[in-house]
């Protein structure tokens, strides 16, 4: 199994999203966020016991920002061509396989990786399913 090169501790600020104020009451708001203007809103004048506002305090170090668990940044591949790209890259980042790509190609990218040894996130997701038919 490849190692990550990072081996510092992962902070993550904040991984929940900042849902908007009321959303849960109204079916017409949508949850994305958007800022509270009211005059009078307790959100916007920040009170406790209120919803919180996203702020540049609850931003995640640039290093780490797109970083899973392991220390690999995820990159979504389509083709053996993008997987050989990551090839000098293996301890950085980690190959997705995309959504797209079919179950014969798949296993000819899962192979390919484990020769370049290139991380794969996914390497059983279409596979799965067509073994035990």
């Amino acid at each position: 199994m490849i190692k990550s090169a990072t081996t510092v501790k992962i902070v993550k600020k904040r991984t929940k999203r900042f849902i908007r104020h009321q959303s849960d009451r109204f079916k017409c708001l949508k949850s994305s966020w958007r800022r509270p203007k009211g005059i009078d809103s307790a959100v916007r004048r920040k009170f406790k016991g209120t919803v919180r506002m996203p702020n540049v305090g609850y931003g995640t170090n640039k290093k780490h920002k797109f970083m899973d668990r392991s220390g690999f940044i995820r990159i979504v591949v389509s083709n053996k061509k993008e997987l050989e790209m990551l090839m000098m890259h293996n301890h950085q980042f980690a190959a997705t396989i995309a959504h797209c790509v079919s179950s014969r190609n798949r296993k000819e990218m899962v192979q390919r990786a484990r020769e370049l040894q290139i991380r794969v996130t996914n390497p059983m997701a279409r596979l799965r399913t067509e073994e035990t038919q």
